[in-house]
């Protein structure tokens, strides 16, 4: 439900409920109730799993980031930029878009790497198991945008304020992570291996400790899938009930005056 700002004046209201048949709904009430209680209490536990994932990600993250990471990041951002992306005279600062290229989804974790290949035919694949690319990945989308070249920056889904992604279609060049969960499909330009940057001796102590965190990591995720598929087959449930007492050529009357009003407008 969208609530009109100005209700009457700008906007309005489209009732769809007059579509149903009420008497007809209340005869399986019941059905509906449970239903829809069911659907709900899946998709609340699947939030929950993947805030638990998200929370064991970030102490991962926070784990392995040290300065001197970030250092070697920034320089390989520069050396980036420096070469693929150089400021463009005169122009004015460029525009960021944001779109999502990932989602965790009934089908389990996707990444719409198809997406990005079709605007870009220059890839860099970020070899990326720890989600260290953010910190490349805010390097490249600073230098683009003051070198004057508008952007696609891709959040990760499970923390948004991070990016995982970023495409800069002007020049066919797109920086896509990529991990054994999500792995890059074909043969990219070029392949830049974060994990490698990690201090070796910090991933010998932390080994242990990662082996764990990547491993209930993924048991929550797949719970939370689980959880997303069942969500997924009970609103499909609830459908099923709907669909006979909805007067579906009366939706149809209604979007058609609605257009109507629309085009009148323009």
């Amino acid at each position: 439900m969208v609530e009109p700002k100005y209700p009457g004046a700008v906007e309005q209201y489209v009732n769809l409920g007059d579509c149903y048949d009420r008497a007809g709904l209340r005869a399986i009430r019941g059905k509906i109730l449970t239903c829809m209680d069911g659907y709900k209490e899946h998709y609340q536990r699947a939030y929950r799993c993947l805030d638990a994932a998200a929370g064991i990600q970030t102490d991962v993250r926070a784990m392995l980031a040290a300065p001197a990471l970030e250092e070697k990041l920034a320089a390989r951002a520069h050396g980036i930029l420096s070469r693929e992306l150089k400021s463009k005279r005169s122009a004015p600062s460029g525009r960021v878009k944001q779109r999502f290229l990932d989602a965790v989804s009934h089908k389990g974790l996707i990444t719409l790497f198809q997406t990005a290949r079709a605007q870009c035919t220059r890839i860099y694949e970020l070899s990326d198991r720890y989600g260290l690319s953010h910190l490349l990945l805010t390097h490249l989308l600073a230098g683009a945008v003051m070198g004057g070249y508008d952007v696609v920056a891709c959040p990760d889904p499970m923390a948004p304020e991070r990016l995982s992604h970023l495409l800069v279609p002007e020049l066919g060049l797109a920086f896509l992570s990529a991990s054994p969960a999500r792995p890059f499909p074909g043969r990219p330009s070029r392949r830049l291996r974060l994990d490698a940057m990690v201090d070796r001796e910090l991933l010998r102590r932390s080994r242990a400790r990662l082996r764990f965190a990547q491993k209930v990591s993924s048991a929550l995720t797949g719970e939370a899938v689980e959880s997303l598929a069942q969500a997924k087959a009970m609103h499909d449930g609830l459908e099923a009930l709907y669909n006979p007492y909805v007067d579906f050529a009366r939706v149809q009357e209604m979007a058609d005056r609605v257009a109507e009003e629309l085009l009148s407008l323009a």
